[in-house]
């Protein structure tokens, strides 16, 4: 089986926050807590043009996570299909994993204690839905799942 992840064209994302909205809403949490986040570059002068970029932050599901290693209750998975997952309900808030991942796409909610990262929507993924960010939600068509759902 061929691993799942999200394959994010950096470039062509114009900042709209669909996909932010889209993961709240899924995920049923509040607004200050969101497991994809988009960032805004500029203003910047770039060939005497005024320009803007943006970076979208989210899990990357790898192949050998680090924060699952570093994670003291085992509250980090990897399943299968590729997807890594944290379960909140184990996360004891030592911050660890946040530490540990590469691509700073580990967020922690200062209110709870508790850490939170994209799980791809795996309750999606279970019933051959796609991830809530993905594909049609995102309005750049920047976002989208690669691997198979079968």
């Amino acid at each position: 089986m061929k691993s799942l992840s999200l394959d994010i064209d950096q470039a062509s994302c114009w900042g709209c926050l669909t996909c932010q909205v889209a993961c709240i809403q899924e995920a049923s949490v509040t607004e200050n807590i969101s497991m994809i986040r988009v960032s805004e570059n500029g203003p910047s002068i770039q060939n005497g043009q005024l320009d803007f970029s943006y970076d979208v932050t989210v899990c990357q599901h790898c192949d050998d996570p680090d924060c699952l290693a570093v994670c003291p209750v085992e509250a980090i998975i990897k399943r299968d299909d590729g997807i890594v997952i944290l379960d909140n309900e184990l996360c004891t808030g030592c911050q660890l994993c946040l530490e540990a991942c590469p691509y700073d796409a580990i967020f922690f909610d200062d209110s709870i204690e508790i850490a939170y990262k994209c799980n791809l929507c795996h309750q999606r993924i279970d019933h051959g839905l796609k991830p809530a960010c993905a594909d049609n939600v995102c309005l750049a068509h920047c976002i989208r799942l690669q691997g198979s759902l079968s």
